[in-house]
């Protein structure tokens, strides 16, 4: 209902539930009310399948208390809890609070452990078992839905099991992408590089930057065109990650390998978010995940050069 945020909405809801209730209360006592003209035998005169015949017996009291109890219990459930329209409930009780509520809970019985975590340098916590486990379960939890299982990514998302970062590999830039997340922009270049001839000439040379692939006499024209691309990229192609350009001469590529990926990049740009996860995970939460990620990468066998 998040959507429906005028007021017609809650007094929709509101009413709709009052006059089922009310509705259920006026069935019920018109039905205690009618009785059926009995005959001699107790019965209302309808058969079925020529031997089946309706009685004439009175509803079981019990059963109409129960149906009575039932219609007081909701009516009392209302008045305390949230379920018309806009009212709270004289509880205050609210799924929100419920979720803070065991969230401080859990924060408060952890802490003694994310403690001990804390004191530790990030190279350290990469070292505890106990602290790769948890940040293990992080990532599971909180980055695996983009970054995979086994942290190797996926096209338009980095792997981050290599050494190649967009950012940094750092523990402190880890952990500043973790935190504040990360916004990065390729503008479209077309319209600075030229005719579509030049920007698959410009292609060309991308690619023979990582030793690719390539038309030599296309890349060959094309070097002009990557002046367009090094105040990003740098005029050797090897990215900055002051801005998040990639380093075009290692051969991964996060959105795709090929002329095609690449021209259609200068044409049309690209924007990738990470999202910032300060709201969602503590700072010791977030320090233990970075050790972990950061580990992923720094450990004896853990590098490579899988396509990002």
């Amino acid at each position: 209902m998040s959507d429906f945020t005028h007021n017609f909405w809650s007094v929709y809801v509101a009413g709709l539930t009052i006059v089922g209730i009310v509705g259920c209360l006026l069935l019920l006592w018109i039905t205690s009310r009618k009785k059926a003209v009995p005959r001699a035998d107790n019965t209302t005169g309808h058969v079925w399948d020529g031997d089946l015949t309706e009685m004439d017996n009175p509803m079981p009291r019990w059963w109409m208390w129960l149906f009575v109890i039932t219609i007081v219990f909701g009516l009392g459930y209302l008045a305390a809890y949230p379920g018309l329209g806009r009212f709270t409930g004289q509880l205050g009780w609210s799924q929100r609070g419920e979720y803070e509520a065991e969230m401080a809970k859990a924060k408060a019985e952890l802490e003694p452990l994310y403690a001990r975590f804390a004191a530790m340098t990030t190279e350290q916590a990469a070292a505890d078992p106990e602290a790769m486990a948890i940040g293990e379960r992080l990532f599971m939890n909180n980055c695996a839905q983009c970054h995979g299982s086994d942290a190797r990514g996926s096209k338009g998302f980095p792997n981050l099991a290599d050494n190649d970062w967009l950012h940094g590999g750092a523990p402190a830039n880890i952990r500043e992408t973790l935190e504040r997340g990360r916004i990065g922009t390729m503008p479209p270049m077309a319209a600075a590089v030229g005719t579509p001839e030049e920007v698959r000439n410009l292609a060309q040379y991308v690619l023979s930057l990582s030793g690719s692939p390539h038309d030599s006499l296309r890349a060959s024209l094309g070097k002009a065109k990557f002046t367009a691309c090094a105040a990003c990229h740098g005029m050797d192609g090897k990215g900055n990650t002051a801005l998040g350009a990639p380093n075009l001469t290692d051969d991964i590529w996060l959105h795709g390998w090929g002329e095609a990926a690449i021209v259609s990049m200068i044409n049309n740009g690209k924007v990738n978010q990470m999202p910032a996860q300060a709201d969602k995970l503590t700072e010791a939460q977030i320090g233990v995940l970075a050790a972990y990620v950061w580990g992923l990468s720094n450990k004896p066998g853990a590098g490579g050069t899988a396509v990002r």
